[in-house]
């Protein structure tokens, strides 16, 4: 009895280890239940910022729906596990840590904010499992900073910051005809620190002038001692490469302290909730880069609007078109991998070329960056308007 009780521990002990190595990413069976094949949305549900995982989620559940009208190999359809990063970078390697070991999903889509993706990335390149950010623009994104190794199974679908602070740099210098800057950054976010440095090499090297630099954190609501600074300065345009939060309440109580210059940013102000944060007349007058306008007029986008149109009734932003760009990439590579394993997804998704999508046509270069152009979005009276494109 003991030697039989012995080895059924053996036994036991062996289906573990196996069930252990099958669940590490690479198994052929992982996310592939039946008829359905799971990917996960890790995504800025709650928070700061989670205008972004919301209209991403949208892009997403419209990207499934036109893929499940006829599913990937063979009529298998894909399914959506969504975990929330609470817009926060611990909470972004928890969620992707959920959804690849708990969830066995075959590929991810998100986050949206850089400091999340780069937190996350350690976790889906251990797991062999793609990830693919819709709008983390960093460039440590996809490319380790230490090794300059590019991350295998990390993949992107927008430009990265050294070409938004390049086209924003560019429009203030030779459109708006500034030439005294200030930098306002988040100091938290590895994306406002990137957006931050190419735009004041790039506006120097315009013959701008950077006359003062300052940095607020995360979650602060009280801005008015630093913008007292940065008015005593006397800087006609103010650069804040935030997100929608903060970057609100800045221009909000900028204005009510008449400091009424132009000021801009990058696409974390895409967002419905930055006209309800700063005011609408606050905003006349400021700008930021974007990979995504809703008055683009290809015939794929048109459709995309419409369809977004009536199932959510409001025009899509940049995070819904990025993610819905990005859940098709990833129906892509399962097709071309003609497999659900992850790995080969992988293999497969480097390989794609000339993908068309709502935001612009997707081939990804060696470091997994799609070349893509730019559009300028000007607000006029809280209402984003199309101001000009700018190509690579």
């Amino acid at each position: 009895m003991k030697r039989v009780t012995k080895l059924l521990s053996v036994l036991a002990a062996g289906a573990m280890f196996m069930g252990a190595l099958t669940g590490c990413g690479g198994g052929g069976s992982k996310g592939a239940d039946g008829d359905t094949i799971k990917i996960g949305g890790v995504l800025e549900m709650t928070g700061g910022s989670a205008s972004f995982g919301i209209s991403s989620k949208n892009g997403i559940d419209l990207a499934l729906k036109k893929i499940n009208e006829k599913g990937v190999l063979g009529g298998k359809k894909l399914s959506l596990v969504v975990a929330d990063t609470k817009s926060e970078a611990s909470e972004a390697t928890n969620a992707m840590q959920k959804v690849i070991s708990q969830d066995k999903v075959v590929a991810v889509i998100g986050p949206n904010q850089s400091s999340a993706v780069i937190a996350a990335g350690a976790i889906n390149n251990g797991s062999k499992v793609v990830d693919v950010t819709p709008m983390g623009t960093n460039p440590d994104v996809t490319v380790d900073p230490s090794s300059k190794k590019v991350k295998p199974y990390s993949f992107r679908t927008c430009f990265i910051d050294p070409f938004q602070g390049t086209v924003m740099a560019s429009f203030a210098s030779n459109d708006l005809k500034v030439k005294r800057a200030a930098i306002y950054i988040d100091n938290t976010s590895d994306y406002a620190k990137g957006l931050a440095q190419f735009f004041k090499e790039n506006f120097i090297k315009n013959g701008g002038e950077v006359v003062i630099e300052e940095a607020y954190l995360q979650k602060d609501t009280d801005f008015k001692a630093t913008l007292t600074k940065i008015k005593a300065a006397k800087p006609d345009f103010i650069y804040i490469p935030g997100y929608y939060q903060e970057v609100g309440l800045i221009v909000k109580q900028a204005r009510e302290m008449g400091i009424n210059v132009p000021m801009a940013g990058g696409d974390g102000w895409d967002s419905a909730k930055l006209p309800e944060i700063a005011g609408k007349a606050a905003l006349d007058n400021t700008f930021f880069s974007s990979l995504y306008s809703p008055d683009d007029t290809s015939d794929l986008n048109k459709n995309f609007v419409a369809e977004y149109k009536k199932a959510y009734n409001t025009n899509p932003d940049v995070f819904a078109a990025l993610a819905y760009d990005s859940t098709l990439l990833v129906a892509e590579a399962i097709e071309k991998a003609g497999s659900a394993d992850p790995v080969k997804i992988g293999e497969a998704m480097a390989k794609i070329v000339g993908f068309k999508g709502v935001s612009g046509e997707v081939t990804f270069n060696e470091e997994h960056n799609p070349i893509k152009s730019a559009v300028i979005i000007e607000h006029k009276d809280g209402v984003q308007t199309f101001k000009t494109k700018v190509n690579p």
